[in-house]
């Protein structure tokens, strides 16, 4: 039988045992709405409170400045509308800068913005690595200018911001700064006082936690509009009542992910470094995308030229190697990706475009067995 080897860690990532183990009382005997006044709700809300107060110590934050949503892309929607046209609302401007390597969750959110609400929006330039400086960011502020919103780590090329220099640019200009930190939260230390943000978006599946959940830094005194609307859960930002179980799992995912830091991303180091390695040296016409050092830990992304990247996944599958071409979000899309293309990469190579990214479960052998299957499987597509 063919080796099954899981390499779409930045997709997802399996639950943690011990996640499972903090969720499973919520599920069963503590099934207490957390907005009742009964012991139940009272028990269920106590999981809500502790879940709180453990995010707030992962990120450097108070627990008043957590608030949970559904995923990382309700996180970044929320981020985005409701800081944009608080903004707008009260007098304050209506240019939002991004970039096209954003994820879609704010690329489309920020688009939106800019169609049906009046806002303008600037698309700053990326170079061939998918990053911005500084220096571009400041040339490219307004006294109109109301958000910024730069990812941390893109989840395509797994290239890393230099947030902490980005979010000090726009702070010196009393501009709010939001980084989607959904694809960094596994591997980077999430210190929100460190990188000075004032919105900061995170997902628990990307972490071994549980999907369906996810969180949204608000620094204090920082206006929001509500998106979901109802009752007053999440300070009135966002009706409905609070999935206990999930909450509890995504807590201890983020607090798991803190403690193994170091030995996880070590492993994922050397992983990392024999993937890349491997699939240059063996499969013609191949090239790395993303910086080659300032990256992702466990994220390798490559590019093959005159290759269908879907109809290589198809293939990687079959012989039980399982990838993505970029985002999960994007899998299928004939098209080639916006985000290379806006890296200056031709569409002749883009097209085919593949994303391995290792795990805790992760082998050596299984990245000798998957470099293997990518050279066989580039092979015989070019024939």
């Amino acid at each position: 039988m063919r080796p099954q080897v899981y390499l779409d860690h930045a997709a997802t990532t399996p639950v943690a045992p011990e996640v499972l183990a903090a969720m499973l009382p919520y599920f069963s005997e503590q099934f207490g709405n957390p907005n009742s006044v009964h012991r139940w709700g009272q028990q269920a809300e106590h999981a809500v409170y502790a879940a709180r107060q453990q995010l707030a110590v992962s990120l450097n934050c108070t627990a008043g400045e957590i608030l949970f949503t559904g995923c990382g892309s309700e996180s970044d929607n929320l981020a985005l509308r409701g800081a944009a046209l608080a903004a707008q609302a009260a007098g304050r401007g209506s240019h939002l800068i991004t970039t096209a390597v954003e994820h879609h969750a704010v690329l489309h959110t920020a688009q939106q913005l800019a169609d049906h609400f009046d806002f303008e929006l600037t698309l700053l330039a990326v170079d061939a690595h998918g990053c911005v400086s500084a220096q571009q960011l400041a040339d490219a502020m307004r006294p109109d200018t109301v958000l910024v919103s730069l990812m941390q780590a893109n989840n395509e090329v797994g290239s890393l911001q230099p947030v902490a220099e980005l979010a000090a640019v726009a702070r010196a200009r009393g501009v709010l700064f939001h980084t989607d930190s959904v694809q960094a939260a596994s591997q980077l230390e999430l210190d929100v006082q460190a990188l000075g943000v004032d919105l900061l978006s995170i997902a628990a599946h990307k972490f071994y936690g549980p999907k369906g959940v996810g969180a949204l830094y608000v620094r204090k005194g920082t206006q929001l509009q509500p998106q979901q609307t109802g009752g007053s859960q999440e300070n009135g930002l966002r009706a409905g009542t609070q999935n206990v179980p999930l909450l509890a799992g995504m807590a201890a995912a983020l607090q798991l992910v803190q403690q193994r830091r170091a030995p996880d991303n070590e492993k994922f180091l050397q992983l990392r470094a024999a993937l890349i390695a491997g699939v240059l040296q063996r499969v013609p016409e191949s090239r790395l995308t993303g910086h080659a050092e300032l990256r992702l830990h466990n994220h390798a992304s490559f590019v093959f030229r005159g290759v269908d990247g879907n109809a290589l996944l198809r293939r990687l599958d079959v012989e039980g190697v399982a990838a993505s071409s970029g985002s999960a979000c994007k899998t299928g899309d004939p098209r080639p990706s916006g985000v290379l293309l806006a890296m200056g990469i031709q569409p002749e190579w883009a097209r085919g475009s593949l994303r391995l990214s290792v795990g805790r479960a992760t082998t050596a052998a299984d990245i000798d067995y998957s470099v293997q299957t990518v050279e066989r499987c580039v092979a015989a597509l070019r024939k």
